[in-house]
C-alpha cells in the first residue's frame, strides 16, 4: 500500500507513516509474526521513548556503543558515566544489570555487530601475513619467498612472529608450536583464519577441521574457533597485528641479505621484542607489561613434551592391496582393497586409518622411489603362500608329512634348478588340501621303491592308485592279491573278465 493510503486507513499523518517504515527499514524489519503486538513493535521501533515513560534517563546507546569500542573501554565505566551525567540533570539512572541488558538488546536488534569484550588469555588469534619477505638461494642466486606467520592475543596485543618458506600444514602446526613456547602457555582458544592448513570445509556453524590441526589443539588442551567466511571483525585483533607488523617489521627487514631462514627468523625476533616491549602511546606499560601483568596467569600451562607433527591425508587402497604415498608403496589388509582410507604421516611411522580405527602401520621408507613396504599378514592365503614358498620353507612342510616326503623333497630339490624344482613343490603341496599326511607319506615311500628318479606326476599316480585301492578295500570288491617267486603282481579273474556270465 502507499504511504498516502496508509495514512488515511491509520488516521495518522503521513509523515508519521514515513518515520515507522524508515526506522522498520533501518532495523530490517520486512515483516511481521502472529505473536508481534503493538507494544513489542513500540519497543523495537522506538527504545529510547519507553525510558521517558517509566521515569528513567534514556542513555544514548549509539554514542555507548561507539565508545564501548574503545580500548580499554568497558560497559561499567560507561555505566558510572551515564549515572553520574543522570544525576547532574536532576534524572534516575539504570542499574548497571538492567543497564547491561538493555544495551544488549540494544546491540543484537541495532547492530550487525557487536563489540566483543576480550578476557586476558582467553583467544589467540593467527594468520598468514599478506606480505612477504625473502632470503638468498645459495643454488640458482634467485630469491626465496618467506611468509610471515603471526599470533596475537587481543587483551594485551602481545604478538608473536616467525618466518617459513611455505604455507603448507608442517608449517602452520609448527609456527602454533614455537608461539606457544613463546608465550609460556596456551590460550582456552584460537582463532584462525578459514585457511586450508586449518579448516578442511568452512561449512557454516561446524566448519570442518584439518585432522592434524585438531590433534594439536586436543593434544594442548585447547579450542579451535575459526573465524567466519568474510567475517575480519572476527579476527580484528591479528588483522590489526598484521598490517601493524608489516609495517614495522617486514618493512624494516625488506632490505636484509641473508642466506638462510634461521639467520632471517633470529632478526625477526629482535625486531619482534622491541615492538612488545615498545610503550604504548596512549596508555601506560607496554605489550609485554600488559602480558606480563594482566593475561599470562589466565593460560593453561604448557606441556613438557614437544607435540609430534603429523600430516593426514586420504587415498584409495590399489586393487594389489597397496596404498601410494610419495612414491612408496605400504600394504594395508587386502579385505580394504578399493576402499578409501585415511593416512597419518609422522616423522617416522605411516598410520593407516579406516572409519577412524587404525588398521595397519609400518615405517615410513625413504630413499630410492618404489620401493614396498608389504606385511604377509595382508596377503590373501593364495599370494601368501607364493610369497612363503622356499626352499627351507618346502623342508620344513616336508617335515611335517614324514620322512618319506622329506626324501622325496630333497631328491627335488637336487636334481634341477631351484625355479623348476619350487614349480613341482607348489603343486605338491597343494595335494596336502585333499589327502592325509599318511597317504602323502605312503605314497612317497612307494614312489621311492619303485623309481630311482622319482617325479611328481609318477607320484600323483601312486596316490590316486592307493586311494583307489583303498576305496576298493572299503567296498569289499577288490580280488585278494597273489604272489608267487615267478611273478611280482598276479591280477585276479576280475581283471580279465573271468566272471562274466
Amino acid at each position: 500500500m502507499s504511504q498516502r493510503t496508509i495514512s488515511t486507513n491509520v488516521g495518522s499523518s503521513r509523515n508519521t507513516v514515513s518515520e515507522v517504515i524508515k526506522r522498520a527499514e533501518k532495523l530490517g524489519l520486512e515483516s511481521l509474526i502472529d505473536t508481534m503486538n503493538n507494544h513489542q513493535l513500540e519497543e523495537f521501533l522506538f527504545p529510547e521513548k519507553q525510558a521517558l515513560e517509566k521515569g528513567y534517563f534514556p542513555p544514548d546507546w549509539e554514542k555507548i556503543h561507539k565508545e564501548l569500542q574503545k580500548k580499554n573501554v568497558t560497559l561499567k565505566l560507561l555505566h558510572v558515566e551515564y549515572a553520574q551525567h543522570a544525576r547532574n540533570g536532576g534524572k534516575v539512572p539504570y542499574a548497571y544489570r538492567t543497564f547491561a541488558e538493555k544495551y544488549g538488546k540494544y546491540a543484537k536488534k541495532y547492530k550487525a555487530t557487536m563489540p566483543i569484550i576480550r578476557k586476558p588469555g582467553e583467544v589467540l588469534e593467527i594468520d598468514w601475513a599478506g606480505s612477504t619477505l625473502s632470503i638468498n638461494d645459495r643454488q640458482t642466486g634467485g630469491k626465496l619467498t618467506v611468509y610471515v606467520f603471526v599470533a596475537t592475543f587481543p587483551y594485551s596485543q602481545y604478538s608473536y612472529v616467525e618466518g617459513f618458506l611455505d604455507m603448507k600444514s608442517a608449517n602452520w602446526l609448527t609456527g602454533h608450536i614455537h608461539a606457544f613456547e613463546y608465550f609460556d602457555g596456551v590460550p582456552e582458544s584460537l582463532v584462525p583464519d578459514n585457511l586450508k592448513t586449518g579448516v578442511t570445509k568452512a561449512i557454516r556453524g561446524e566448519p570442518i577441521l584439518n585432522e592434524a590441526y585438531r590433534e594439536l589443539a586436543d593434544y594442548y588442551q585447547t579450542v579451535i574457533v575459526p573465524s567466519r567466511v568474510r567475517s575480519p571483525k572476527d579476527k580484528s585483533s591479528v588483522e590489526g597485528t598484521v598490517g601493524f607488523i608489516s609495517r614495522q617489521i617486514i618493512a624494516a627487514l625488506r632490505h636484509y641479505q641473508c642466506f638462510d631462514i634461521r639467520d632471517l627468523n633470529n632478526q625477526i625476533l629482535n625486531k619482534l621484542n622491541e615492538i612488545n616491549q615498545e610503550p604504548f602511546q596512549k596508555l601506560p606499560g607496554s605489550r609485554k607489561k600488559a602480558f606480563d601483568e594482566e593475561e599470562k596467569s589466565y593460560l593453561n600451562p604448557l606441556r613438557q613434551t614437544r607435540f609430534k607433527l603429523s600430516e593426514w591425508r586420504i587415498t584409495k587402497v590399489q586393487s594389489n592391496y597397496h596404498i601410494q604415498i610419495e612414491r612408496m608403496y605400504y600394504s594395508v589388509p587386502y579385505e580394504y582393497t578399493q576402499s578409501d582410507v585415511d593416512i597419518r604421516l609422522s616423522k617416522d611411522l605411516l598410520e593407516v586409518y579406516f572409519k577412524e580405527v587404525r588398521i595397519t602401520s609400518h615405517k615410513r621408507l625413504f630413499g630410492e622411489i618404489g620401493q614396498f613396504s608389504t606385511l604377509s599378514d595382508h596377503m590373501p592365503d593364495n599370494h601368501r603362500l607364493y610369497l612363503e614358498h622356499t626352499p627351507d620353507n618346502s623342508r620344513e612342510w616336508a617335515q611335517t608329512i614324514g620322512s618319506n616326503m622329506e626324501k622325496f623333497v630333497e631328491i627335488l630339490l637336487q636334481n634341477g634348478s631351484e625355479k623348476r624344482a619350487l614349480n613341482q613343490l607348489m603343486s605338491l603341496r597343494s595335494l596336502e588340501k585333499r589327502h592325509l599326511k599318511e597317504d602323502l607319506n605312503l605314497a612317497a615311500q612307494n614312489l621311492l621303491l619303485a623309481s630311482t628318479n622319482p617325479t611328481v606326476s609318477v607320484f600323483k599316480t601312486i596316490l590316486a592308485r592307493n586311494k583307489k585301492r583303498d576305496k576298493a578295500k572299503d567296498d569289499g570288491s577288490l580280488t585278494d592279491i597273489k604272489t608267487s617267486e615267478n611273478y611280482e603282481f598276479v591280477r585276479g579273474a576280475n581283471y580279465f573278465g573271468g566272471n562274466r556270465k
